[in-house]
């Protein structure tokens, strides 16, 4: 298990963005997967965007264009901009890790895949 902080929440109108932070041991950044998951109330958590240990990225349809992932090893915090916040977006945002083999098959877009998580940061988008 790695520990891992969400930060950067909150609310914004239709169209507004927001940064979230994710705060992990700066070996997580080279060597895991490190993946940015959301769930909304009743629904199954989603990939939202993945990054493996060289820095390449996968994002989800639902968000390409919109948000863009990135990390900063010095650090030791994952980001995630979110521009174009539409209220159908889900509310809670999650951060995670694994240390599977990415090189072999990459980084895999599936909550069951990771073996941390942190708490969880809100993101609640008014019309």
């Amino acid at each position: 298990q790695v520990q891992l902080v969400e930060s950067g929440g909150g609310s914004v109108q239709a169209g507004g963005s927001l940064r979230l932070s994710c705060a992990a041991p700066e070996y997580t950044y080279s060597t895991y997967c490190m993946a940015w998951f959301r769930q909304a109330p009743g629904k199954e958590r989603e990939g939202v965007v993945v990054i493996d240990g060289d820095g390449r990225t996968t994002y989800a349809d639902s968000v390409k264009g919109r948000f863009t992932i990135s990390k900063d090893n010095t650090k030791n915090t994952l980001y995630l901009q979110m521009n174009n916040l539409v209220p159908e977006d889900p509310d809670m945002y999650y951060c995670a890790a694994d240390r599977g083999s990415w090189f072999v098959t990459g980084c895999p877009p599936y909550s069951h895949e990771y073996g941390s998580w942190g708490q969880g940061t809100q993101v609640t988008v008014s019309s």
